[in-house]
Formats: C-alpha cells, sequence, structure tokens
C-alpha cells in the first residue's frame, strides 16, 4: 500500500459543542491516516504480507513504525526533515459521526524519488490513498506507481478518501490521476460526486463503466458493487454498536482486500470488508486491536 501515515486526535464529546468554552470529552492519541489504517485491517484479516510506503516527520516517526509493525504490517517509511507528521483532530459526537480537522504534514510531500518500482516485487495488488491525490507532489508517486503495477500486471485499487478534498481538487484531476486504476472504492459520497449522480446506485454503475470494478460504501447500509455499467450485488453490513466511526471505511477497504488476494469474488470480498468495517465502528480509532 502507498497512503498516508497520520497521528490521530480523537476526541469524543457526548453533548453538542459548546462555542466558546468547554465542552467535556474522551480525548486519546492514536495512530492513524486512510492507507495505514487499511493496511492494519488487512494484516488483521489475513493478508501475511502487508508492506506501507508514506511519509513522516521525525517527530513521530519511530512511534508509527512500532505501531504498524506490532499491527503486522511492514513500515516502509520516508522520514522528512522538515515538515512533521500528519495530524488529524476527529470530533466524535454521540451518534458515532466523526468530523475531521486535518494537517497534511508530511503525507502530501511524497515524491517521485520516494517510489521505485523495486517496492513491487513479490506484491499481489497495489492500493492507494486518495489522500495522496490531493497535492501535485504525491500524484506523481500516484502516476509512476500505477504505471508501474499496470506494466507488471499487478492490480491497482484507490479509494478517493474525502469528498471535502476531491471537490476542492476537482473530479476530472482525480479521474485523470486515475486512470489505470481497476477498483474503486469510494464512499456514497464521493461515488455522487465524482458522477454527478445523485443516486448513489446510477453513480456506482456509471463508474463502473470507466474503472472495471466499484465498490461503494454506504455506512450501515452496507455496500454496492457494480462492473461494466450495472450493479451486480448489494451487501448488508453487520449491526454494530457504533461507538466512532473514524476508519470504518479503511476497515472495509482492508478487509475486501485481504479477501481479494485469498481468491474471493468482489460480493464475497465486500462482505468481508462490511464484517471488518462492523468492528471498527466498535472502537474508538482507525484500527484494529493490537495483541
Amino acid at each position: 500500500m502507498v497512503g498516508d501515515v497520520v497521528t490521530d486526535v480523537v476526541a469524543r464529546h457526548r453533548t453538542p459543542l459548546a462555542h466558546g468554552t468547554d465542552t467535556a470529552a474522551e480525548i486519546r492519541t492514536l495512530p492513524g491516516g486512510a492507507g495505514a489504517n487499511a493496511a492494519c485491517w488487512a494484516a488483521a484479516t489475513g493478508c501475511a504480507d502487508v508492506r506501507l510506503l508514506g511519509r513522516v516527520g521525525t517527530d513521530a516517526a519511530a512511534w508509527h513504525g512500532d505501531r504498524l509493525r506490532a499491527a503486522g504490517v511492514r513500515p516502509l517509511l520516508v522520514v522528512d526533515d522538515d515538515t512533521p507528521t500528519a495530524t488529524v483532530v476527529s470530533l466524535v459526537d454521540a451518534s458515532a459521526e466523526r468530523t475531521f480537522l486535518t494537517d497534511s504534514g508530511a503525507v502530501l510531500r511524497l515524491c517521485a524519488a520516494d517510489w521505485s518500482d523495486e517496492l513491487l516485487d513479490g506484491v499481489g495488488r497495489l492500493h492507494l490513498s486518495g489522500y495522496l491525490f490531493f497535492a501535485a507532489t504525491s500524484r506523481q508517486v500516484v502516476r509512476a506507481a500505477v504505471e508501474s503495477a499496470v506494466a507488471r500486471g499487478v492490480p491497482v485499487s484507490v479509494d478517493p478518501a474525502s469528498a471535502g478534498f476531491l471537490a476542492h481538487l476537482g473530479t476530472e484531476v482525480f479521474l485523470a490521476s486515475a486512470d489505470g486504476v481497476g477498483v474503486l472504492l469510494p464512499n456514497a459520497d464521493e461515488a455522487r460526486l465524482l458522477t454527478g449522480a445523485p443516486d448513489v446506485e446510477k453513480a456506482a454503475a456509471e463508474l463502473s463503466r470507466r474503472f472495471p470494478l466499484v465498490v461503494v460504501t454506504l455506512g450501515p447500509g452496507g455496500a454496492l458493487v457494480a462492473a461494466d455499467g450495472a450493479v451486480t450485488a448489494r451487501v448488508p453490513t453487520r449491526p454494530a454498536r457504533a461507538v466512532d466511526s473514524t476508519g470504518a471505511g479503511d476497515a472495509f477497504n482492508g478487509g475486501f482486500l485481504a479477501a481479494l488476494l485469498t481468491g474471493a469474488g468482489p460480493a464475497a470480498a465486500a462482505a468481508a470488508g462490511c464484517r471488518a468495517g462492523a468492528l471498527a465502528v466498535a472502537l474508538t480509532g482507525g484500527r484494529p486491536p493490537v495483541p
């Protein structure tokens, strides 16, 4: 995987935010990042060899490396001497819905010089976090990685990652940068934004005319699988008592990709992703428990 490694500050508040004064909250500092979270969930759900290329600052490089290794992920971290590790403040309300304040830090400074074709040696699938699409420098890594993977016959998947950042970037820039990607893993908002279709099933079907396989996550509604311009499966999720929805989509991605690597079909892999997502929302933070 190539993606973001982030320090998450998760603040769970049971009452509405009181502007201009204090709001009681439970606050934890945890390892996060969409790419790193997905890698950890892939390792937790059956993938024996998960590698993650990302860029971090000197401030937290050792801590993040230790946390990834403990989760069963091989960290390939580029240490940035000039910019600190990305930080996200996640505000989680009583309904477990989260709002992010994001400082991308070193994430978007991943550059073409950090990529090497040898990183694909022995790799069965390549997954890219959509956060890398949101800066010109890190988009160079996206293109280099996709071109290398296509040349080697390694299938590539992408999670668009953020409807807010995607809207700011522009959908055409994203779609052009994703040329050659075989699996797109948007959530419902991202699928609608990428197509302009208000109906999520129509959005999934339309995207599958551009990408061979599209799986749209629907939160508690499960997931839609689409190929060749049509929705081919509707996959329910497992009931869960939601505590924090941070990282639920990352967990889906990790479980989905791990299942594909073991030979599961798209619908069965989506079901595995839904199971991982249901586990994730019952936890604080975006990663599986570490033994």
